[in-house]
């Protein structure tokens, strides 16, 4: 079974298949905000939605902080746009 986590000291969110590590999504903080720089899946778990989830934790995680997003990796770029509802973090 697939945990994500959110990892506070290493900045990202990481999904973990048992022991083994098999996906973060990974930010810079600078200034108050959070440079969403890195998304990666390993190629053995893609298309389970994986890099969907890592986001949504990184989106939720910034919620509860009051934390605006700013999208540098194209994946996330990409789910900004296409889920209006994660709006309230992005930084315009």
């Amino acid at each position: 079974m697939i945990k994500i986590s959110y990892e506070e000291n290493n900045k990202r969110s990481v999904a973990y298949d048992g022991d083994l590590e098999v996906g973060e999504c990974t930010y810079k903080e600078e200034d108050g905000l959070w440079i969403v720089d890195h998304t990666f899946v390993k190629e053995s778990h893609r298309g389970q939605g994986l890099a969907q989830k890592l986001f949504k934790e990184l989106i939720d995680q910034a919620r509860k902080k009051n934390i605006k997003i700013m999208p540098l990796c194209s994946f996330a770029v990409k789910e900004f746009e296409r889920n209006e509802s994660y709006a309230d973090v992005l930084k315009k």
